[in-house]
This record gives C-alpha cells, sequence and structure tokens, in this order.
C-alpha cells in the first residue's frame, strides 16, 4: 500500500479558483483604501491655512479679510487650490496626485458665542474617499 503525497490537481485548481477571488474582491478595495488615504492627507494640508484664518479671525474679530494674502501652492497632493479674502479654504487634488480628481471647500463660519466653526465640503460623487465631515453636498 502506497501512502498519498502532495496534492491532487484539482485540489490546487480549487485553491487557486479561491485565491483568483479573493484577489477580484481585495483589490478594488485596497485601491480605494490608498485613494481615501492621500485625500486625507490632502485634508490634513489645510491644518495650516485653517489656523492662519482662525487667528485673524479672532484678532479682527471677523471674518473680513481674515485669508487676505494666503496663497496655495502645488506641494504634495495639492494640485491646485486658494483661500478667499473672507477665509474659504479650496484645495484640489488631481488623478495624478491622489488618484481620482478631488476638491475640497472648507468654509469658516463664527458662532453667537464667538467660537470659529468649519464645514468641509465637496463633490457628490466622490464621498467614499473624503474624511466623513466632507461628506455632505454643498
Amino acid at each position: 500500500m502506497q501512502i498519498q503525497r502532495g496534492f491532487t490537481l484539482i485540489e490546487l485548481m480549487i485553491v487557486v479558483a479561491i485565491i483568483g477571488i479573493l484577489a477580484a474582491v481585495a483589490l478594488p478595495a485596497y485601491q480605494d483604501y490608498t485613494i481615501r488615504a492621500k485625500v486625507s492627507e490632502l485634508a490634513a494640508a489645510t491644518s495650516g491655512f485653517k489656523n492662519k484664518v482662525s487667528d485673524t479671525a479672532q484678532t479682527n474679530g471677523t471674518l473680513t479679510n481674515s485669508g487676505a494674502g494666503l496663497t496655495v501652492g502645488t506641494v504634495g497632493k495639492i494640485s491646485g487650490g486658494s483661500v478667499t479674502d473672507d477665509g474659504i479654504i479650496t484645495l484640489s487634488g488631481s488623478a495624478t496626485t491622489v488618484g481620482t480628481s478631488v476638491t475640497l471647500v472648507l468654509t469658516p463660519s463664527i458662532s453667537t458665542g464667538g467660537t470659529l466653526i468649519w464645514s468641509c465640503t465637496a463633490a457628490s460623487g466622490i464621498h467614499k474617499y473624503v474624511p466623513a465631515e466632507c461628506r455632505k453636498t454643498s
């Protein structure tokens, strides 16, 4: 009597099929994950602008001219953007910098208590890529 060693062809084919199915599901999820991570870096790049706008708005007691003189450079994940005189920050990422075209718009407002509140919006077609606070449409 001989002892069977190794795997049969059908067993190997089943394993290859399972790996193929897992790869077909995992690859798109991984691509979405990497784009989302890059868009998060884009959102994090707004922090410097938010600080400057916040400081100026708190000093002046108004949002008027809180973003005056601020310019956005194309660095890292940022492919374009602007800061209005009233502190509205717009940052864009392109398909080459983050994997898809995305634009985040951060709008400041002053609450009745004098606290600066930021609201973030992005286009509705890219909600799966943007941070949770930016998923509402404008």
